[in-house]
């Protein structure tokens, strides 16, 4: 007998050799009790096998299963949740991400923590295009737990249809990734605006007005010129620091739902995790 339930080696004329390493390792555990219900391989399973639940098979079903059958159905719960794995991975780092752009925007509105500027309207209009929060910020939430919630374990249920499994969602969160895409890519071209522009500031003449904005965004390699900027003080640093800021954080918001379209379309291609009685009716 293979360490696998009910699996014997005059079936197929195969050792037990040919069963993947966590299928054989899978023998060294046992079920739990019988109950009603029979408790299902998850039980098998070691502790160290990342995998899905095989809730298809009771332990009643799987030993009338032949040994190619149950070797296909371990390999698969150990190689088609990475796909979902990489997405929430993603997921977690976008709502790090979207809540540091968020707070980037905020420390805009109010330079050396005064909030007089911003009730004066002596501020970057590049301030009020609400990059951070908007575009890196509340619309990367949506992509983030769409990306979270795809890895689960049981391998159904895509917008409320049980026939409708893991290849859906996989293929949906492209769409939520394109939304990302969209988002970050608004907040990265909206801090490079406002970089090249430079901030609002009283000049030596006493005049609020763009002091760098004839410069095409020389002005950040020369900060010697920074000091023409009178009031608020240490205004340009104030605004290079935090619209470099909003810059990387889009830009590497872009780049993980980019990462995501593709890991989406790969997983929805390739199988992510079929319905459970096309995968193994044979």
């Amino acid at each position: 007998m293979c360490p696998v339930v009910g699996c014997t080696v005059e079936t197929e004329q195969r050792s037990c050799e040919d069963l993947p390493p966590y299928a054989r390792a899978a023998g060294q555990f046992q079920a739990s009790p019988p109950t009603v219900s029979f408790p299902s391989l998850y039980f098998l399973r070691p502790v160290w096998i990342m995998t899905p639940p095989l809730q298809a098979y009771s332990l009643l079903t799987w030993p009338s299963l032949s040994c190619r059958v149950k070797r296909e159905i371990l390999a698969a719960s150990a190689t088609t949740m990475c796909y979902g794995k990489c997405a929430r991975c993603i997921g977690h780092s976008l709502v790090w991400l979207a809540i540091l752009c968020i707070v980037a925007n905020i420390l805009l509105y109010f330079p050396n923590g005064e909030t007089k500027y911003a009730s004066e309207n002596h501020l970057s209009r590049f301030v009020w295009f609400f990059s951070g929060i908007v575009g890196g910020g509340l619309l990367m939430f949506l992509p983030a737990f769409v990306f979270i919630g795809l890895e689960q374990d049981d391998c159904c249920g895509c917008c409320g249809h049980e026939n409708c499994g893991k290849r859906c969602a996989m293929l949906s969160s492209v769409l939520a990734a394109l939304i990302g895409i969209a988002g970050s890519g608004y907040c990265v071209i909206v801090a490079a605006l406002g970089l090249a522009e430079g901030p609002v500031c009283r000049d030596s003449l006493d005049q609020w007005n763009y002091t760098f904005a004839n410069t095409d965004g020389q002005y950040l390699l020369d900060t010697s010129t920074w000091s023409q900027c009178i009031e608020p003080k240490h205004i340009v640093e104030w605004n290079v620091s935090l619209f470099s800021i909003l810059l990387a954080l889009g830009g590497i918001e872009f780049i993980l739902c980019l990462i995501q379209v593709i890991n989406g379309v790969m997983g929805g291609i390739c199988g992510y995790c079929c319905s459970r009685q096309q995968r193994y009716d044979c």
